[in-house]
């Protein structure tokens, strides 16, 4: 596979020539490391993302072999608040969709968008996710840089808590317009649960799936801003064990390819 491999800080970075060949390596790659956990533990915990730029690595994903699914808990990094699980356009939806359907996993552990409290949702999940440690995380970034919903004007890399209640900024709003997850801006939630950024961290190892030109300047502060919460994503250059998989469109301002 034509792949040119690079590092900033402590992330790997491998970039590839179209978002298919980014999907497949990187479920390759993904694959083979929950095969180690499963060599080594009884059971493995995943964290998802749910947005279009994770199709192709899903669906290469839930097709690879020796994968003992039974003993893999899914879980999602945020959803919108106030949305029913089965909205075509929840997060929890999409797993479903592109997972669930997919493959015969443990448990796959939905934050509900729609708890009568979401504060306490916060409590249950962040519960849930400290009674399970986070072996993976397999993520994007957004157009503004967040990880999961963490914004650039909301992220906290020393966050107390592991899962909280979020405004949207417009960037990411519109995002998902851009992804056709919404047909306008207004029809967007703006509020949602998230996975905090050290839970995001917590976890032994992450891979990054990110696609597309309109990525190409959130992949250039990532790689290339300082270190810090206007730029989420840049913590990654700090992780212990995080990959970047890119395609040559995202890649396009780094002169890399």
């Amino acid at each position: 596979m034509n792949v040119n491999q690079h590092t900033v800080g402590k992330l790997k970075i491998s970039v590839l020539p179209d978002r298919l060949r980014l999907g497949k390596l990187a479920a390759a790659k993904a694959a083979a490391q929950i095969r180690l956990l499963l060599a080594n533990q009884q059971n493995v915990n995943l964290v998802f993302a749910s947005a279009p730029s994770q199709n192709e690595f899903l669906e290469a994903l839930c097709a690879a072999d020796g994968i003992d699914w039974s003993r893999i808990s899914a879980f999602h990094m945020d959803e919108y608040i106030g949305l029913e699980p089965e909205h075509e356009q929840s997060f929890g939806r999409y797993l479903k969709d592109h997972l669930l359907d997919h493959v015969p996993l443990r448990t796959m552990n939905y934050i509900r968008g729609n708890a009568a409290s979401p504060e306490q949702e916060c409590v249950r999940y962040e519960n849930l996710l400290r009674a399970n440690p986070i072996d993976i995380v397999l993520m994007g970034i957004g157009e503004n840089t967040h990880i999961a919903f963490n914004e650039p004007h909301i992220a906290n890399f020393n966050d107390p808590y592991y899962v909280k209640i979020v405004d949207l900024d417009d960037t990411s709003r519109m995002q998902q317009v851009h992804d056709g997850c919404f047909a306008t801006f207004d029809q967007v939630p703006s509020r949602a649960i998230t996975l905090t950024v050290p839970a995001l961290y917590s976890a032994r190892s992450i891979f990054c799936m990110v696609p597309g030109s309109w990525k190409a300047d959130a992949v250039y502060a990532t790689l290339h801003h300082p270190i810090n919460s206007d730029t989420p994503a840049s913590i990654l250059r700090q992780h212990r064990s995080a990959e970047l998989f890119i395609d040559e469109a995202s890649a396009e301002k780094l002169n890399l390819v």
